[in-house]
Formats: C-alpha cells, sequence, structure tokens
C-alpha cells in the first residue's frame, strides 16, 4: 500500500524544490526500466524526489524514503505524486517501490540526464577561455567487503559546477569514460585539463574535433614521448595571444 504524504505545510525551506523540478524535465532521457502495468508514479517524479532529499541531507535509502514520507503534501504535488481527486491526499511509495527502480535505473544514462541538468543550469562563462577540469574520484561509502569502491569521472569548470559524471567501468580505468564523458557539454571556447594518464592521441584528436583547446601532461613514464617534448625548440617559440578560437595543444612537461 502507498504511504500517505504528511500534512500540508506552509513552510518547506529546507525542501530544495526548485533544484529537483528542474532536473525532472531532463529524466525523460532515461529509460523507465519498470513494466507498463502497475506503474502508480513517474519516473521523473521518484527520482527526482530521491535527488531533493539528497540536496536535503539524506545519505542512505533509508534517509531518502523517509524524506519523502515526511514532507509537506504541497512538496510531493510539486515534485510530481499522484493526488487522489476525491480527498485531496498525495500517495507516495513505499520504501521498496523506491529501491527497486533505483537498482535497476541504467546509470550511464541518468548520469548523461544529470548531465545535461548540470550543464544547463551552470553560469554563462565570461569573455575567453572557458577552463574545465576532467578527474576521477572514489565515491566515499560505495565499498564493500565483497566489491570494491565506485569511481566516478566529471569535468568541472573552475567556478565549481559540475558539468556530467560517468562511473569507470569495473576492471577497467578513466581512458575508455574520457570521450562518453565529454560529449554532452559544449567544448567550443575552452580549454581542457586532465590527468596525464589522459594524454592520448585519440583524446587530442576528439578534442580537436569538438573544437576544444587543451593541455596535455607528459611524463618520465612515457620516455619517448618525454624525449621528444623536450627536444623542442622551445626557446624559439613565442606565445601570442588571439581572440579567434581554434584548438590548440599546450605541452607540460614533469617528472
Amino acid at each position: 500500500m502507498p504511504h500517505r504524504a504528511g500534512p500540508i505545510g506552509p513552510d518547506c525551506r529546507a525542501v530544495p524544490l526548485a533544484d529537483a523540478v528542474a532536473l525532472a524535465g531532463f529524466l525523460d532521457l532515461v529509460p523507465d526500466p519498470r513494466g507498463v502495468r502497475g506503474r502508480r508514479y513517474r519516473l521523473s517524479a521518484l527520482v527526482s524526489a530521491a535527488a531533493a532529499s539528497v540536496l536535503a541531507g539524506a545519505r542512505s535509502l533509508t534517509a531518502i524514503t523517509e524524506w519523502i514520507g515526511d514532507v509537506p503534501a504541497w512538496a510531493c504535488r510539486v515534485l510530481g505524486f499522484p493526488t487522489d481527486p476525491l480527498s485531496g491526499t498525495v500517495a507516495v511509495p513505499h520504501p521498496h517501490t523506491l529501491r527497486r527502480l533505483l537498482v535497476q535505473l541504467d546509470g550511464d544514462a541518468l548520469d548523461r540526464a544529470i548531465g545535461a541538468f548540470l550543464t544547463a543550469r551552470a553560469t554563462p562563462a565570461g569573455p575567453g577561455l572557458r577552463a574545465i577540469a576532467v578527474d576521477g574520484k572514489a565515491l566515499r561509502g560505495s565499498r564493500t567487503p565483497v566489491t570494491g569502491h565506485v569511481t566516478l569521472l566529471a569535468p568541472m569548470d573552475h567556478a565549481g559546477h559540475v558539468l556530467a559524471q560517468r562511473q569507470v567501468a569495473d576492471k577497467s580505468n578513466e581512458i575508455p569514460a574520457f570521450r562518453p564523458l565529454l560529449d554532452s557539454p559544449d567544448l567550443t571556447v575552452t580549454v581542457i585539463t586532465a590527468d596525464a594518464l589522459h594524454t592520448q592521441h585519440a583524446h587530442g584528436t576528439y578534442l580537436r574535433e569538438r573544437g576544444a583547446h587543451y593541455i596535455a601532461q607528459v611524463k618520465v613514464n612515457h620516455p619517448g614521448l618525454f624525449d621528444r617534448v623536450h627536444r623542442l625548440p622551445w626557446r624559439e617559440i613565442t606565445l601570442t595571444t588571439t581572440t579567434t578560437p581554434g584548438p590548440t595543444t599546450a605541452w607540460r612537461s614533469g617528472g
């Protein structure tokens, strides 16, 4: 049986509804793994409510479902939960309903939807190149006794806006996730920085095709390339400034 939302309250300042409702508009990119029969709640309502609960401080699935059950009824309406036409009450899902959906969701499709949302809400860059750093981090709390931690790769601009994210596949590294990660953000008039791991010919070709500038690090664990870079006539190279965007490469060597 569905739970019933709490009474309507005049104030809900702790509920980050604006971001959650805006996210719901991008969740059509996520395929619904549930069967057509028996769907009581829209996928966008369930996932955006889960996102709102996390933004409000929930740190576990139990806390997420408790938050959804405790918020005022008007907040549930805004998030897209159905309203009984006779009583006006709002039905919210049983914890198992939300748990099953979150387990079945396509993680890459969800990442693309969240990335599109984050890109759309990012503050427009000012004049000049927009700097974007690509880096991977282990997800805290994701390690279990039988599995390693989950690693996410994400691009972030220097204003602190995360533009997308993608999970690094188990038994792999960040290299295969680099290009799919950057397919969504607009890379024109940007300069991309990343770890030396991503100093790859294929990455450079991809970034040039996307109209991006990039800085590639070269370390001594690539001795052939490291030696070729050091042999370049650096003293004869003149740094210039141009107002016409165009793909360029900058090399930085390091020990």
